[in-house]
């Protein structure tokens, strides 16, 4: 089955109730491959310890340049 959604104007999308749903969570991982986006439910455990990940690539955020998480969790750990 193809769904098709649009982007809001702040770039935004829905997942489908009924794909939410599927899951446990309401936190995804994106990963550009190629000219597809694979969505995922975000598996905290099976996070691969030497992979990045980024956060908050908002431009209002980081001027669009992303934030590595780990820096993201110093931050945090810091403010504590």
């Amino acid at each position: 089955m193809i769904t098709i959604v649009k982007t809001t104007s702040k770039g935004q999308i829905t997942l489908p109730v009924s794909w939410r749903r599927n899951f446990s969570t309401n936190r995804y991982t994106l990963t550009e491959k190629g000219e597809k986006l694979e969505v995922r439910p975000l598996d905290l455990k099976g996070l691969e310890k030497d992979k990045e990940y980024t956060v908050f690539d908002a431009l209002r955020d980081n001027k669009g340049k992303g934030m590595k998480a780990r820096d993201l969790a110093n931050i945090l750990r810091k403010n504590i």
